[in-house]
């Protein structure tokens, strides 16, 4: 298990791939939109059907089982890592700054295990942009 956070600061923009059918993941990223200089960090919903993964070096299932980002020289983040380097990206170290804590991040990895592992469960949740219909694998649907 890799315990060491991304060491160095990444090249910037940094691109996070997002589901926005995901009701936790869309609060997190109205949250960093908020927050966010675009230039800084590129937010890039997954779930959107213009959204082609071709040339990723990544499919969808992968961007949808694990929060990616990207930096500007193509390293990919994952996890906590990409989350910690977002929310830096966004301007929102001093939320970010317990994920990098050594102490803290195997406690932190072990509960993003699980929250991927419940993430699918969760489409029940209100969505913050409206009612979706979501099935039991959280593909949702927005309603017409």
């Amino acid at each position: 298990m890799r315990t060491k956070a991304f060491c160095g600061a990444p090249t910037l923009p940094l691109a996070l791939y997002v589901d926005g059918d995901c009701p936790l993941c869309a609060r997190e990223v109205a949250w960093l939109r908020r927050h966010a200089d675009p230039a800084r960090l590129i937010l890039i919903d997954i779930s959107a059907p213009e959204f082609d993964a071709s040339g990723l070096d990544r499919d969808v299932n992968a961007l949808r089982n694990r929060l990616h980002a990207r930096t500007a020289n193509g390293t990919w983040l994952t996890g906590i890592d990409a989350t910690l380097w977002s929310w830096r990206a966004a301007g929102l170290g001093r939320w970010a700054a317990p994920l990098a804590w050594p102490l803290l991040r195997p406690v932190l990895l072990i509960a993003y295990k699980l929250f991927s592992v419940l993430r699918p469960h969760l489409a029940w949740l209100p969505h913050p942009e409206g009612a979706r219909r979501c099935n039991s694998a959280g593909q949702c649907k927005i309603p017409d």
